[in-house]
């Protein structure tokens, strides 16, 4: 493993160890409205550090914290880039540099937590700590990879592509 990514590693770690105490502040402060985003919101981006861009609508805009995430979107992070997002079943992601993520499928029902998530890490790196949505039906979410989908069994993981190109 090169220097690069394992510092991409040890970077996305460290942003999700950050989210995960965030997010229990967000949540015991806000209660419901935690767990519960409109119907277009499926997440927010909570961190971001570097460059972050989100793509939309074949647009490209500038994804600072509190930017409201939506089925579609795709998120990229420059060379000194990172972001953490928490999405609407409290599951909370974290890209490291050079990395794009496209949250290709999202939908969850806060009262049954079911539904799915489907995303793909096209490049560089992602942590992730799963919620609501993973707990009570495992299989219903899944990360796709250039090389692969991975379905989701546990709580907490971290994939790299392997191939974070400079941008």
């Amino acid at each position: 493993m090169n220097h690069h990514r394992v510092w991409a590693i040890s970077a996305a770690c460290t942003i999700i160890a950050s989210m995960t105490m965030a997010t229990a502040v967000v949540a015991q402060t806000a209660g419901v409205q935690a767990a519960g985003a409109p119907a277009t919101g499926i997440g927010q981006i909570k961190v971001a550090r570097g460059q972050v861009t989100l793509h939309r609508a074949g647009q490209t805009l500038p994804a600072a914290a509190g930017t409201r995430l939506q089925a579609g979107d795709e998120i990229r992070t420059g060379a000194d880039g990172s972001a953490g997002i928490t999405m609407s079943d409290n599951s909370i992601l974290s890209t490291g540099p050079n990395s794009v993520l496209a949250l290709d499928r999202y939908a969850f029902d806060a009262t049954t937590h079911q539904g799915r998530f489907d995303s793909s890490l096209k490049q560089g790196t992602l942590a992730v700590v799963s919620g609501k949505l993973a707990k009570q039906s495992p299989e219903a979410m899944t990360v796709r990879t250039p090389a692969s989908i991975l379905g989701v069994r546990g709580t907490e993981f971290v994939v790299s592509t392997g191939h974070a190109a400079a941008r």
